[in-house]
């Protein structure tokens, strides 16, 4: 990749929109749209074939704000995509091995083919014991062992949504990966990790960064893609992307004024990225998508099938 973009660029979903200083920015919004119109012909199929919908459970412990938005939005995003919605809402005094059982009975029930349980977890529960005992066959969100384990190994089955979402817009506009130096600032299990296994799968060259990183400026400046997942408003100066580079911003932080931003000064970014992900907008609502894309997949391998080519185009690779 150069400063100069290839003109495959030009596959967005409703044309280039540019940026103010001309990046053409990733519309979330659009491509998270047609996914979920995909995903929605496939539970039909699936209801069709099978005579129940495709049915997913969240689990929310608690009354966490921002996770309560987030649960709505997706018990909302499966009731429109034809996905049967179990909600499960424990109080905060909820014990740990409360939770265990409750997971437990979800991996037995027969009409929940995803379990979600919404992070954070109170203090005191274990994440990864609570996380681990999710069959890894509902694993929707991608975090079990075995998955993590299955992607790593170049056979992924259900995958984390929001690095999938990542792949899937840089596949909607056309942004061929393979070969690129790809530079991921950020570690976690949820996001980093991942993500750096999403990008070998797809053939770049990754560097993941992270707090041991010694120069994080010159792992940026000279990435031709950057994924930011820090948590951190404004984290990455918008100077330090390389011309012509594309960047995917994943953080989502409220700053004084209320107003969202993301962990890259999107601004200055914008005038220098060949591609940009805006927040909010970019890859808030790939992430749902692809939970949605992930329940129905779940659902088909758990009955043994497949849906249709028709049915399946564009719902996530």
């Amino acid at each position: 990749m150069s400063g100069d973009r290839p003109s495959s660029a030009a596959r967005s979903p409703a044309g280039p929109t540019p940026a103010p200083g001309g990046a053409i920015i990733l519309d979330g919004k659009a491509v998270a749209a047609k996914v979920r119109q995909s995903v929605a012909m496939r539970a039909l199929e699936f209801a069709s074939r099978f005579g129940r919908p495709p049915g997913l459970a969240v689990v929310q412990v608690g009354e966490d704000a921002a996770s309560s938005v987030y649960v709505r939005s997706k018990r909302k995003s499966c009731a429109e995509a034809g996905i049967e919605s179990f909600a499960q809402d424990l109080p905060a005094t909820t014990s740990e091995a409360q939770l265990l059982a409750l997971v437990h009975a979800l991996n037995l029930d027969e009409r929940v083919d995803g379990i979600l349980v919404q992070l954070p977890l109170p203090k005191g529960m274990d994440a990864n014991r609570v996380m681990d005992a999710v069959d890894p066959a509902k694993d929707v969100d991608g975090f079990h062992p075995l998955n993590t384990g299955l992607l790593a190994q170049k056979r992924p089955l259900l995958r984390p949504c929001t690095p999938l979402g990542v792949i899937r817009l840089a596949e909607e506009y056309g942004i061929a990966l393979r070969g690129l130096r790809a530079t991921v600032v950020g570690a976690s299990n949820i996001v980093g990790r991942p993500m750096a296994l999403e990008l070998l799968l797809a053939g770049a060259t990754v560097t993941v960064c992270h707090t041991g990183t010694r120069d994080l400026r010159a792992e940026v400046e000279r990435a031709e893609l950057v994924v930011a997942a820090v948590g951190k408003a404004g984290f990455i100066p918008g100077e330090w992307v390389r011309p012509g580079a594309a960047v995917f911003d994943v953080g989502i932080n409220r700053i004084a004024s209320g107003k969202l931003v993301g962990d890259v000064e999107y601004e200055p970014a914008a005038r220098r990225a060949g591609w940009i992900t805006p927040v909010p907008g970019g890859l808030g609502p790939m992430t749902i998508a692809m939970l949605l894309a992930n329940a129905v997949t779940a659902a088909f391998m758990r009955a043994g099938a497949k849906p249709s080519d028709t049915a399946g185009a564009g719902a996530g690779r």
